[in-house]
């Protein structure tokens, strides 16, 4: 647990020009409060603790005004900056050194029970505002501009731009 609390701080320190140091990120950045909050909510929800998962993540979500349901899946150095709106889906999969802004939503399109959010490649950026919705995958390397709305895959290393995607 140690050595991810370690990674996300790094990650901070390499996302955003703005931390200083180790002290000041740790103590004041909302969306490394939010996803340390999130890790612990997912380990209760994984020991069939769904109750106690969810009362703590709504408790963190009031804590840091961002949203991540215990179920989802988020891997290693994930960072939100500026996390205040961020609503992350129960069926949710983020990758691996991934950065959102906020007001972004990994959202539904539906109410069935089944997959309903985004699955988030490897190294992926997603913009302020934007709304990546439903079923989809977003592949890795992939960068979305801010207030868009994505409701269908996008392949790896492209730019999305409006409705427009671009290699990159």
């Amino acid at each position: 647990m140690l050595h991810r609390v370690t990674e996300d701080i790094k990650a901070a320190l390499r996302q955003d020009p703005a931390a200083r140091n180790w002290l000041e990120v740790s103590l004041t950045y909302p969306g490394l409060h939010a996803v340390w909050g999130y890790r612990i909510a997912h380990f209760l929800w994984n020991l069939k603790l769904k109750l106690i998962a969810r009362i703590y993540s709504n408790w963190i979500r009031a804590a840091t005004g961002i949203e991540i349901h215990p179920a989802a899946k988020i891997g290693r150095r994930f960072f939100i900056d500026h996390g205040m709106g961020v609503v992350i889906g129960a069926t949710a999969v983020v990758g691996d050194d991934v950065m959102i802004y906020h007001g972004v939503t990994l959202g539904a399109r539906t109410s069935e029970a089944k997959k309903r959010h985004p699955t988030i490649g490897n190294n992926v950026v997603i913009g302020a505002g934007a709304k990546v919705l439903g079923d989809i995958n977003i592949g890795e390397g992939v960068r979305i501009n801010a207030n868009l709305v994505v409701t269908k895959s996008v392949p790896a290393r492209t730019m999305v731009d409006s409705s427009e995607f671009f290699a990159i």
